[in-house]
């Protein structure tokens, strides 16, 4: 078992113009991927403008550096439809957990990384330094389908009697 480091909170905001897969609108719902865990988001039903704000915690080692986040519509009888996925790169944001920051004023911009072929953001995405906590946001853009974004924030929690970073 690799060594863990802490757990990552990851909070689903809300989805943006996603696609349609029931007749004129979708139930959406969001699954996040890392190594073999696996988490999902309540169904949001007939919105392609979901507002999930929910919280979804995973356990990070040191080998893992990417997640991946796709959208379903689901489906009562059938077997639920992907609405399009995004891979996320970790590493910037604990590049800038590891500088230990401290004492910084809050909402201070610790990084900025650019929308480019290699990452799905939509948007440049923000690392700062609000309240104490080093926090990214970002929105994704959903591969593999016609339309969606995604709203996300990371949190680091550091736990008592893990490595750390």
């Amino acid at each position: 078992m690799e060594d863990l480091i802490g757990l990552l909170r990851i909070r689903i905001k809300r989805g943006v113009n996603l696609a349609v897969r029931d007749v004129n609108s979708s139930d959406p719902y969001v699954v996040i991927k890392m190594a073999n865990q696996k988490l999902k988001t309540r169904v949001i039903k007939k919105d392609i403008n979901p507002e999930w704000n929910e919280d979804l915690t995973l356990s990070v080692t040191d080998a893992v550096r990417t997640f991946k986040l796709t959208v379903y519509d689901h489906d009562t009888f059938t077997k639920d439809d992907k609405m399009g996925d995004a891979e996320f790169d970790l590493t910037p944001y604990i590049e800038a957990l590891r500088m230990n920051l401290e004492n910084l004023p809050s909402g201070t911009i610790i990084a900025r990384i650019q929308p480019s072929r290699q990452n799905c953001l939509a948007e440049e995405s923000y690392i700062t330094y609000t309240n104490g906590k080093v926090i990214q946001e970002f929105v994704l853009r959903l591969r593999n389908v016609e339309t969606g974004e995604v709203e996300i924030q990371l949190q680091w929690i550091d736990l008592p009697g893990s490595k750390g970073l």
